[in-house]
């Protein structure tokens, strides 16, 4: 075994491994002005999803289960992140966005992932 190699399990591993696919992402995705990056990040209970501008550095919308507007609503995971999704299109719209680039963060292109950029493309955003 390689020095400053540790084997992680369990939960550790697969943080790692998300890590490993978000750069390996990063590597050939960027926002520019006229298309900034769409940024899902997904936890056990949570999902934020951010319109990022990355030759300024900034953020240029923002959405998550945390919003008030969603915070309290009824249904799984899923339906919250079609929430998610149609919000961050929603104020990205109006921030004058007309279309990103998706970034998964490192996750699956299913599930809640899926569910979200679908909601964000019903909404009008182009990607």
């Amino acid at each position: 075994m390689a020095y400053g190699q540790k084997i992680l399990k369990g939960d550790a591993y697969k943080r790692a491994a998300i890590k490993r696919r978000h750069i390996r992402i990063r590597k050939r995705i960027s926002g520019t002005a006229e298309r900034p990056r769409l940024v899902v990040t997904r936890s056990n209970r949570h999902i934020v999803a951010q319109v990022i501008d990355d030759l300024k550095g900034h953020t240029v919308a923002s959405a998550s289960t945390l919003d008030t507007s969603i915070r309290g609503a009824e249904g799984d995971k899923s339906a919250q992140a079609k929430q998610v999704g149609a919000l961050v299109a929603e104020r990205a719209k109006a921030a004058g966005v007309e279309a990103v680039v998706f970034d998964r963060g490192g996750n699956q292109y299913a599930g809640r992932i899926a569910a979200l950029a679908d909601a964000a493309r019903e909404a009008g955003l182009k990607f």
